[in-house]
């Protein structure tokens, strides 16, 4: 290690740095130069502080901090009550579908009201054209008679009559087969017709196929595609009632679909319900009490929004002021050490966690405001599903920003700096994996999918071989293939050992070994220290003593502006002496002319 002092400011005036004290100019300029390194340090030394240092160093009241602490309780206190309000929305809705299959759809059983793997049961079809009538009569039977139904649901017209069901088709403009002598006439365009069925003219009881008859409204079921029927109904949900809530008011629109589009000999039979929410008309004791609970749910709403705008301001100002910071240092080291920052210290001025804040302030504002439209009932469809996405992700984005502040201590940084610098590597290693992974999800689907449950479309093939990899439901996968064709039988087998073996034994384990080699070299720095980068190197360390001694609480140092003046009134000769000088530092004192850092 080299002893020699540096060069002070007096040596150089002195005639050791180029003869300067012959230029009275030259001598002030590098005086100014070397006070506005002294700043660069000072300010790169602030800008890189945690929240804490930065409240010692300059005395001041972290308010970002302050802020994320305040938005993760109010944003976590919203997440939760819209949770409850979403989950008996959904549950609301999901009870009331099961009801009107019981209701309207002819022979529905609860054992299909189940997700149950293997399936309980087949899908619900028809495959006589005589029960796609009687499925219609039994639809309108229900419909006439809903106030037999346990429900309090009633008819959509405002006097509660019926309105008129509606029933569409979709079918060929010419489709007619004759097998018997393999010959067929078809019109592949697809063409949808209408025909209302009214209570009032067909009466109580209804026979569609007499009524479709009498009406031309003949049905070909060589040329159906689809078949649709449609009506309405509401209702009040008196679940969501409470001392400081009013009930929700819904019209359901119903729909039963016959699909025909396979032309198999089966039609399957299915209802579908959307619900929309409607302005009730109460009872005028709820009225006062929904007003308190509208303007509670509407206060925290626009208080989330609020802090949320102040965080994303907060946090925006940071990003653009980093940006500012990193020109003025490209500049000062191309200026002072005739030196290009390199790509890893640019990037150090980008700091992704404020970018993630940034992204969950958007996401949590929008949110808030898509709840509190449906608070409000301002939508007129269903957005639930909407807002619980926006609310979801930003809340959890949220819950990931605790990382930034955890990572300023040993114990859980080294977590964090693992997962940092092994994601190039995972990244490499989960392209090639997948490419594999993708060989295997097609040719399963293609070969295995017509004779194997799992592998019946493109998305469960993937979803059954990811199963696969985590040990999940390894017989039964090998237990239901089909033994109609003995050659793709044992096909399935080689074809399952080769995947299960190559990804749990191999590209797992090498999985694991990438980030445990990461983990043992962020083990070696913290015990032999990090390698450091010339940024790094110039910027230094500092005491606690120094943190507090305040100066970084003197505004010169803290402007931008000035750095940028000083910078631009350097001459060329003041630039020559300085890559001159600091060339004769080591780099573990940041090749700088500082007598603070000297070797």
């Amino acid at each position: 290690m080299d002893d020699t002092p540096p060069l002070s400011v007096e040596h150089i005036c002195d005639g050791e740095g180029d003869g300067c004290r012959s230029d009275a100019r030259c001598c002030h300029n590098l005086r100014k130069a070397l006070l506005t390194e002294e700043r660069m340090r000072r300010k790169l030394q602030f800008f890189f502080m945690n929240p804490i240092e930065k409240w010692h160093a300059k005395k001041r009241f972290p308010f970002k901090f302050a802020v994320q602490c305040v938005k993760i309780f109010l944003v976590t206190l919203q997440l939760c009550l819209f949770a409850f309000s979403s989950y008996d929305h959904v549950n609301y809705n999901w009870d009331n579908k099961i009801s009107f299959c019981h209701l309207f759809l002819k022979g529905w059983d609860a054992t299909q009201e189940v997700n149950a793997y293997p399936p309980a049961s087949g899908p619900l079809a028809i495959y006589k054209q005589e029960d796609f009538y009687t499925t219609i009569n039994y639809a309108f039977k229900g419909y006439t008679n809903l106030k037999d139904a346990v429900g309090a649901y009633s008819y959509a017209n405002e006097d509660n009559s019926p309105a008129d069901m509606q029933l569409c088709i979709e079918e060929y403009k010419e489709g007619k087969i004759y097998g018997f002598n393999e010959s067929y006439v078809f019109n592949s365009e697809v063409v949808r017709r209408c025909e209302n069925i009214s209570q009032s003219e067909v009466g109580p009881e209804l026979d569609s196929q007499l009524l479709f008859s009498n009406n031309s409204f003949n049905i070909s079921f060589d040329a159906l595609v689809k078949a649709e029927l449609m009506f309405s109904i509401k209702t009040v949900n008196f679940k969501a009632a409470s001392r400081i809530s009013a009930p929700n008011c819904y019209r359901f629109d119903i729909t039963i679909t016959f699909n025909n589009e396979d032309h198999d000999g089966q039609m399957l039979l299915s209802l579908d319900a959307d619900s929309s929410r409607l302005k009730c008309k109460g009872d005028t004791e709820f009225i006062t009490d929904d007003e308190i609970s509208t303007t509670l749910r509407s206060i925290l709403n626009y208080t989330v929004i609020g802090v949320c705008l102040v965080s994303l301001v907060l946090c925006c100002r940071t990003v653009w002021r980093a940006q500012q910071l990193k020109r003025v240092t490209i500049m000062f080291f191309e200026q002072q050490f005739n030196k290009t920052l390199s790509s890893a210290d640019r990037n150090k001025f980008l700091n992704l966690w404020y970018c993630m804040i940034i992204v969950n302030d958007v996401l949590i504002i929008l949110g808030s405001c898509f709840k509190e439209e449906i608070e409000r009932q301002g939508f007129t469809t269903d957005h639930w599903s909407v807002c619980s996405l926006f609310l979801g992700i930003g809340n959890m984005l949220v819950w990931f920003g605790i990382l930034r502040y955890l990572g300023f201590f040993k114990t859980y940084n080294i977590v964090i700096l693992t997962l940092e610098k092994a994601a190039p590597q995972v990244l490499r290693f989960l392209l090639c994996a997948i490419l594999i992974y993708a060989g295997f999800t097609f040719c399963g689907w293609l070969i295995l999918g017509p004779y194997h449950l799992k592998f019946r479309t493109l998305s469960t093939t993937s979803e059954c071989l990811f199963s696969l990899i985590n040990g999940d439901d390894m017989f039964a996968t090998f237990s239901i293939m089909s033994n109609k064709s003995s050659l793709l039988w044992w096909f399935a087998r080689a074809y399952l050992y080769s995947f299960i073996s190559l990804y749990i034994y191999v590209i797992l384990n090498l999985f694991i070994s990438v980030i445990t080699d990461t983990y043992e070299t962020i083990k070696l720095y913290y015990s032999e220290g990090f390698p450091k980068t010339d940024l790094e190197n110039f910027i230094g360390s500092i005491t606690c003593d120094e943190m507090c001694s305040g100066i970084f609480r003197t505004g010169s140092s803290e402007s931008l502006g000035g750095l940028i003046k000083d910078l631009c009134c350097c001459y060329p000769k003041l630039q020559k002496n300085y890559s001159s000088l600091s060339r004769s530092n080591s780099m573990q004192n940041s090749n700088v002319l500082s007598s603070n850092n000297s070797i």
